[in-house]
C-alpha cells in the first residue's frame, strides 16, 4: 500500500459497535453531554424550569393527610403511590375506563384525570373507605352476591361509581336516559346503564353488576331489557 494512501478497512463489529456508541450519544440530555466533556452536569428539574411541590391537606376516608406534592402529581398517584390505598387502579391512565373512579365530596371522580393539589380540603373516599372484609359496605355485600366481578380489577371503581349513582338519583341528578326533567329520577335499568357506562368491566359481568346495584337501591329495577 502506497505510504499517502489511509487504510479504510473496517470490520461488521466495529461498524455496529460504532454506530450504537453514537446513538446512545445522540439520547443523551445536553446536561450529560457538558457532564462528559469535563463539565459539571445540571440535574434535571433544578433551576428556573423546575416544578415545585406544595402542600396538600385532604380528607381521606374520614382521616387526615398531610402532603407534600409535586403540583403535577395526580390524584390517583397521591393515593396509591403517597398514601398507599392501592385499591383504586390504574387502568387506561386516560379517563377512559373508570377503575380510577373514587368519590369526592360525594361526587364521583376519574383520579386518573385530577391533579391533587386541586382538591385541596376535599373529602375522598375510596374503596378502603367504603367498608373492610369484616363489615362491607352494602354495595360490596351485593357485587359478592351477584357475582359482580370476575378479574376484581375494575371492581373498586365499580363499586365507587354505583354507590355515587345512587346517590345522584337520590338527589334527582338527571342522566341522558331520564324521560321527565321535573320529575325524580327513578332507579331503572336504563338508568343503571347509562350512569354506569363509564366504568368498563372487560370481564362482562354488566347484568350483574346492574343486579347489584339495583339490589342496593331497594329491590327491583322498573323496566327491565333484554
Amino acid at each position: 500500500m502506497p505510504e499517502d494512501t489511509i487504510d479504510v478497512s473496517i470490520t461488521r463489529r466495529a461498524a455496529v459497535a460504532g454506530g450504537t456508541a453514537v446513538a446512545a450519544s445522540a439520547g443523551l440530555p445536553r446536561s450529560s453531554a457538558a457532564q462528559g466533556a469535563g463539565g459539571a452536569a445540571r440535574p434535571v428539574g433544578v433551576g428556573a424550569g423546575s416544578v415545585p411541590a406544595m402542600p396538600v391537606s385532604l380528607k381521606v376516608n374520614g382521616r387526615a393527610a398531610h402532603l407534600v406534592l409535586d403540583t403535577r402529581v395526580t390524584l390517583l398517584d397521591a393515593l396509591r403511590e403517597h398514601l398507599h390505598l392501592t385499591g383504586s387502579k390504574k387502568g387506561c391512565d386516560h379517563g377512559q375506563c373508570g377503575a380510577c373512579t373514587v368519590m369526592v365530596n360525594g361526587r364521583r371522580v376519574v383520579s386518573c384525570l385530577t391533579l391533587a393539589v386541586m382538591h385541596e380540603g376535599d373529602e375522598v373516599t375510596t374503596i378502603e373507605g367504603l367498608g373492610t372484609p369484616d363489615n362491607l359496605h352494602p354495595m360490596q355485600a351485593a357485587f359478592v352476591k351477584h357475582d359482580g366481578y370476575q378479574c376484581g380489577y375494575c371492581t373498586p371503581g365499580q363499586i365507587c361509581s354505583g354507590v355515587a349513582v345512587l346517590g345522584e338519583i337520590k338527589a334527582g341528578i338527571p342522566s341522558h336516559v331520564t324521560a321527565d326533567l321535573l320529575a325524580p329520577a327513578q332507579v331503572t335499568e336504563a338508568e343503571i346503564r347509562e350512569r354506569m357506562s363509564g366504568n368498563l368491566c372487560r370481564c362482562g359481568a354488566y347484568s350483574n353488576i346492574v343486579e347489584a346495584i339495583t339490589e342496593v337501591a331497594g329491590g327491583q329495577t322498573t323496566e327491565r331489557q333484554g
